[in-house]
Order: C-alpha cells, then structure tokens, then sequence
C-alpha cells in the first residue's frame, strides 16, 4: 500500500495575455511532471487567421453561448505534455467562438484534483477539462468524488501517441523478445522505471506483466526526468514511456529504442518493430489526450465544441506541433470518442484488478 501526497495549488493564464508563439518543452512524464528545458526552436507559433470563426450553421444552433469566458482545466504543472497540448487547442477556440479562453493548471493526486473541479461545475459549456490516458488509468485506483464515465461528457480527441521501450545505454538487449528471454530466464532481476503511480506507464509496464506473465521489479519516481536520469546512469535496465518524453535522449543516440507499443510501426522509427512482432505477446497500448465536459452539456454545445476542436487540431500548425511531439491528430465524433473512452477505462479496471494496483 503506498501513500502519495501532492500540491492541490493551481494557476491561471489568460489565453489573450500570452505572446501568439508558445515557447516549447520537453514534455513530461505522461502524468504530466514537466521536464524543464530551455526554450527551443520547436516553439508552436500557432497562426490563428489559418483557424478561422465558426460557420453559421453552428452559431444558429447554439444561441446564447457561449456568454462568458471559457476556462479549459489542465489537471497538471504547466510546461507537461497536457499543458502543451491544451494550449493551441484554448488559443484556436478563442478566435473561434469569440471568447476569452483561460487555461487554468489544477495539478494534484494523480490528475484527480482538477478532474473533480470540472466535474462539480455547471454543465453549460463554459468549463473544459484536458484529459489523456492518465485520466482514465489514475482514476480507476483513486477514491475520488466523480466517475471517470459517468460524470463527463466526451467532447473530442486531440491526438494519440506510441509508447516506446527505451534501454540503458550499452544494454545487452537490441529487441524486445531478448529482453523478454532474459526476463523469464531471471524472475525479478530487471528494473524498469516508472514516472508516477497511476499513470498509463504504470498501468502500460502492469498490462504487459500480465500479458507475458513476467516478473519485473518497477522503480517509482515522481516523474519522467529522474527516471532517465537513473536509466542513462545504467541504475535501471529500461523504460516504457511516450516517445515525447524521452525524445531527446533518443535522437541524441543516449538511449536505443527496441519497440513500440502500438499496432503497427509508426512512420517516425520504420525501423523499429512492435512489441506484438517481436515477443508475440497480445499487447497494445496507445496514449490519447482529448478533452471533456462536465455531464449535461447540451446537445448543440457540444456538436459546436466537438467542430471547433477537431478543425483547430488539423491546422497546418498544430499539426507541426504534433509532429515535433511524436503525435498525430485523432479526431472523433462525439459517439466514437465516447465509446473510445469507455473502452480505454473498462481496460484499465480490469488491469487494475488484475494486477491488483492500489494507491491510498
């Protein structure tokens, strides 16, 4: 049984007080931990004439909103992957429905702490929550006063995202299925890392034990930058984690990435196989992000909400974005993203029961 205890701080930024180019991060874990990094060249300079304003035909279904400011809640510290992803979407909305959008960080327990607050506020369209994979692992886990399905409305997806497996420098193992070999050869002798309890790696490292039914030995941190800082020191033998958080020491050849998580091979590593190829295993995992609402939003509301997003996430620019995080678009209709979502919570209940995974 493990305890955590985390800040229950917030903070606000005006979408409007803030310069057009969004300087970048190296996001964190997928949790959200922020990685500090300079700023970079891989600024989203987000180009809000290339959005344009809502079409007509919506602005006759939705009279009266929005009325008031927009407040989009990123559940985690500015400057992780959620609050980069969040960022253009607010700016694009903005210029779309003609209202001020505030992103407002309400990090804390995992993502719940902001998670909550959407949930208790007014159906009415004016608050927004950012949520991702986390959301749906985390909140199988923690007590909490909302229902990961019951007390949101699924308004859209941003994008997904693969997860790799990441070894130590100068590892022995060049493939999944070597690493798998060893594992099974040596119950318990291989440490993987993990940036935070609750979170898809958490839950992604958990689902794979279960289904190679391996002993592994996971090393909690609290978030992705000590993790690689242990993983490049060679203190743990690998990790999986998304490809943005890890992006740099990949592509300044630090570390070797063996596999993806995903179906099939994503076009940015051709090269590199999947888990399901190399070990046989029936193990896939994709990471998502997308935004919800609190239950009850009205109908035409959340059509508008649902177009407006899915046009701002196709934009040339923050497609670039996406690119440079190791993303891609992956907008829904508000049924599939619902289904989606269900589906994604169900999996990871029933991983938690499972592997039996609590956090007090």
């Amino acid at each position: 049984m493990i305890r955590t205890s985390e800040s229950h701080n917030h903070v606000r930024t005006r979408i409007s007080d803030r310069p057009a180019s969004i300087a970048s991060f190296l996001p964190g874990a997928e949790g959200g931990n922020a990685v500090p990094a300079q700023p970079t060249r891989r600024g989203l300079l987000v180009a809000t004439a290339g959005f344009g304003l809502a079409a007509p035909a919506f602005a006759s279904q939705t009279p009266g909103w929005p009325n008031q400011s927009l407040r989009l809640v990123v559940p985690f510290t500015p400057g992780g992957s959620n609050d980069n992803f969040a960022r253009p979407v607010a700016e694009a909305l903005q210029v779309a429905l003609g209202r001020p959008v505030v992103v407002e960080n309400r990090p804390g327990a995992a993502g719940s702490i902001g998670a909550a607050f959407v949930a208790a506020a007014p159906p009415d369209g004016h608050t927004l929550l950012l949520a991702s994979s986390s959301f749906a692992t985390s909140s199988t886990i923690r007590r909490t006063s909302f229902d990961a399905l019951d007390s949101f409305d699924a308004i859209q997806r941003l994008c997904t995202a693969p997860m790799v497996v990441v070894t130590k420098p100068n590892s022995p193992f060049r493939s999944m299925d070597q690493l798998v070999a060893h594992a099974r050869a040596h119950p318990g002798a291989l440490l993987y890392g993990m940036a935070g309890l609750g979170g898809v790696g958490h839950f992604a490292m958990e689902a794979f034990n279960l289904a190679s039914r391996l002993q592994m030995e996971a090393i909690p941190y609290s978030g992705i930058a000590p993790a690689q800082a242990d993983l490049v020191s060679g203190r743990i033998d690998f990790l999986m984690t998304t490809l943005a958080s890890v992006r740099g020491l990949v592509e300044a050849g630090t570390v070797p990435v063996i596999a993806v998580s995903t179906a099939g091979r994503v076009p940015e590593m051709p090269d590199v196989p999947t888990i399901r190829e190399t070990t046989g295993l029936d193990f896939e995992v994709t990471v998502w992000w997308g935004i919800l609402a609190p239950r009850g939003v009205p109908a035409p509301v959340q059509h508008r909400l649902n177009a407006e997003i899915a046009k701002a996430v196709q934009a040339p620019s923050y497609l670039r974005f996406l690119e440079a995080e190791g993303a891609r678009p992956a907008p829904l209709g508000l049924p599939e993203f619902r289904d989606a979502l269900r589906t994604d919570v169900l999996r990871w209940r029933q991983v938690a029961t499972e592997a039996r995974i609590t956090v007090n």
